[in-house]
């Protein structure tokens, strides 16, 4: 015959409780001293660049509000193109950066030239600037001849690709060597082929892994779309180029920056959330 007992529901001890408000104390003693030390921090700041003597002029020629809200409609459309050239370049990084880096880790010496070459790009698309890349495809490949005219913001879609997927490559190299080759293994044991086994188990752990440091490569390429602007392209940047030229203000060029850190605050964010979202899983039952 079983017994049935109802289980008493928990109730932390004395101790417990103690060293929940400790905690709670020194998170709010720590969260207040950061939001003093920041407007002090600030507030010296804005006192010493009101104070400067060249501020005036600075502040007409950087902070005009009335050229500010005059080029914003040039501005923020150019700034569409650089979001529509951004999600472009995204899914092709993300396409060929997975590609370059299953080629890198194939095992076998039949595979050694796919590896060589993988390597090779790798090595030549990290080490060359994205600046001239641009120059390189939007300049070169035009001179061939071998297509009707294509718009300056393709060509600079594709020179992001060539750079930032050897990048996201090597990061993706990086999270399937750290699977562990249990996992790999077990999969095998199971009835997997060796490509359901890297895309049903090894590539999911593995993107997991290094997932910060991809968000941490999109949000650079985030800021990169603004050299398609050397190709010609009218984007955010091109278009305060023009605003400055006929307003002879630089208030434009700081719109567009404030355009792109607000495109990309949110991913930057969203990043730093899951850095110590990893760290937190990584270190269950390290504290003391």
């Amino acid at each position: 015959m079983t017994a049935s007992v109802d289980a008493a529901p928990f109730e932390p001890s004395r101790i417990e409780l103690e060293r929940r408000a400790y905690r709670r104390a020194r998170k709010q003693r720590s969260i207040l001293v950061s939001v003093v030390s920041t407007l002090v921090f600030a507030g010296v700041i804005a006192v010493v660049l009101v104070n400067s003597p060249g501020w005036d002029r600075v502040r007409e020629t950087f902070f005009d509000p009335q050229v500010a809200v005059a080029s914003f409609p040039r501005v923020i459309k150019g700034l569409w193109l650089n979001i529509q050239v951004l999600v472009v370049a995204a899914l092709g990084v993300a396409i060929l950066g997975t590609l370059l880096a299953i080629a890198r880790t194939l095992k076998g010496a039949v595979f050694t030239p796919v590896r060589l070459l993988a390597a090779g790009y790798t090595d030549i698309f990290r080490g060359i600037p994205v600046l001239l890349v641009l120059y390189l495809v939007g300049f070169g490949i035009p001179g061939l001849e071998l297509t009707g005219r294509v718009p300056a913001q393709v060509w600079g879609t594709i020179a992001l690709i060539l750079c930032y997927s050897a990048y996201v490559a090597e990061v993706l190299r990086a999270g399937i060597d750290a699977v562990h080759p249990s996992q790999r293994l077990a999969a095998r044991s199971l009835g997997l082929s060796h490509g359901k086994t890297l895309r049903l188990v090894v590539m999911p752990q593995a993107v997991r892994k290094v997932t910060p440091a991809l968000m941490n490569d999109f949000v650079s390429m985030q800021k990169d779309v603004g050299l398609i602007s050397v190709l010609g392209a009218v984007d955010a940047v091109r278009a305060a180029q023009i605003e400055v030229a006929a307003s002879y203000n630089f208030t434009p060029y700081v719109l567009a920056g404030v355009l792109f850190v607000l495109l990309s605050w949110p991913f930057i964010r969203l990043t730093d959330w899951m850095t110590a979202r990893a760290q937190r899983r990584e270190q269950v039952g390290g504290a003391v």
